[in-house]
């Protein structure tokens, strides 16, 4: 049987190809469906083709002229429900930023194991024919 974590799909935006990929990696053996991008405009693109997503985890600071709360204010406009998390290692609080309503903020360096669990209970659960 599926746990929700199995079924659930994040876009990771991530401009550290070290981190990307260790993330990536973790999220995949919790289960999760990881679509990785280094840039908000490559995120932007996976969410206007229609590709599946149930939650953005993003970092705030990415290279290429759109942050990542731009990026979660983008997103929403195209997907109003979409969970967003936010990571990073110069903010230390939600309130800092210009953030989404609903949004959730991860300081850097988070424990990988304790943000597969809150990821898991932030997206909804879908049917096996999603």
């Amino acid at each position: 049987m599926e746990t929700q974590a199995q079924r659930s799909r994040v876009l990771l935006v991530e401009d550290e190809f070290l981190l990307s990929d260790m993330l990536s990696e973790v999220l995949s053996e919790h289960g999760f469906e990881v679509y990785a991008v280094a840039n908000a405009k490559d995120a932007l693109r996976h969410l206007t083709c229609g590709s599946p997503c149930d939650i953005l985890l993003t970092d705030i600071h990415l290279a290429g002229g759109i942050d990542g709360a731009a990026l979660a204010r983008l997103a929403r406009e195209l997907r109003p429900d979409l969970p967003v998390v936010y990571a990073s290692g110069s903010y230390s609080r939600l309130e800092q930023l210009d953030a989404v309503s609903g949004a959730i903020f991860v300081p850097k360096p988070y424990n990988p194991d304790k943000l597969c669990a809150m990821l898991s209970r932030m997206t909804p659960p879908r049917d096996n024919a999603n």
